[in-house]
């Protein structure tokens, strides 16, 4: 829409929504034909993909976007993907741009996303009011503690800029895609990366690359609700790839359908995984820390023997 809003003369409008859509839907297209014009030097042509969380939620779509990307990719055309704000609302935002990346990485099965920052990595603290700040060359395991050194889901900047970018990576390397994050500003800095140097920070991959399903079940499908588990239950998940029981689980966040996304968390908040629930939230109330063997009993009968079963479920740590 800024894009837009300089092409139109900065023209003074209301603040609504239509408005900002008309900047983007302008912006858009001028956007397109700067990328065409770069990448002519090199005789390639590139394709333009828009994308909205409504085409990530339904399955049969996300499946679509997949092989419209993989079919520009074998005729060596470059997808340039953007969010489509020219007409999603608030409600079907995939949100930033960070994530988008680490979406589209997952959906094409990448080896390497790179993100390009004004900083040149995590940092054990904020390098623009910190002169102790140490880059952290390699994060293996995204823990609490370092997604509170990217300054919380509250804070736009944290340690330059770095909450989205943690989230994109806990995407990528769930999905077998590893990443980096790295300064734009280094000359030759993507080529570097490639041929194997040391830049930036490097989130190496944790798993081969998801089936198709489980991707989309992890990453397309939007997460309706939440439920926190006991240190048993996150052991067996963990170690031993366990489906979700009832008595495991100690409490229910949010209001979610039957077939709905969920995240499993520690007691701790930590995220362990995300799944299809068969039971709809108010169900799983009455049963949750109760045994397998109750749930008929409590709700009048037992469609599943698992809240979550172990097919539908990815693990996130």
């Amino acid at each position: 829409s800024d894009l837009g809003r300089e092409l139109l003369g900065h023209p003074v409008l209301p603040a609504t929504m239509p408005n900002k859509q008309m900047l983007a839907a302008v912006g858009q297209s001028h956007l397109i034909q700067i990328w065409q014009s770069l990448f002519n030097i090199y005789q390639l042509n590139v394709g333009q993909i828009l994308l909205t969380r409504a085409d990530l939620e339904d399955r049969e779509r996300y499946l679509n976007a997949r092989d419209t990307l993989k079919t520009l990719l074998a005729h060596r055309i470059i997808p340039v993907i953007n969010e489509n704000d020219a007409i999603a609302i608030d409600e079907l935002k995939i949100g930033d741009n960070d994530t988008l990346s680490a979406t589209v990485a997952t959906i094409v099965d990448a080896d390497l996303l790179i993100i390009l920052s004004d900083i040149e990595g995590v940092f054990t603290a904020n390098p623009q009011n910190d002169p102790t700040a140490q880059l952290i060359e390699e994060i293996t395991d995204i823990t609490p503690e370092i997604e509170e050194l990217a300054g919380g889901a509250g804070s736009k900047l944290g340690t330059g800029g770095m909450y989205t970018k943690i989230q994109a990576a806990k995407i990528a390397v769930n999905a077998g895609v590893t990443m980096v994050i790295a300064s734009g500003a280094l000359e030759g800095v993507v080529r570097n990366i490639l041929s194997g140097e040391n830049i930036g920070t490097i989130f190496p991959a944790k798993e081969q690359h998801l089936q198709v399903r489980k991707s989309w079940l992890a990453f397309g499908a939007m997460i309706k609700g939440e439920l926190v588990v006991d240190e048993g239950c996150e052991k067996a998940l963990i170690t031993e790839g366990s489906s979700l029981l009832s008595v495991g689980i100690v409490e229910v966040k949010g209001t979610f359908d039957q077939g709905n996304s969920v995240r499993i968390l520690s007691k701790q908040g930590r995220e362990i995984a995300r799944g299809l629930a068969n039971y709809n939230s108010e169900e799983i109330k009455k049963i949750c820390g109760k045994n397998t063997n109750n749930i008929s009993k409590i709700l009048g009968s037992k469609l599943y023997d698992e809240v979550i079963h172990r097919d539908n479920m990815v693990i996130m740590v």
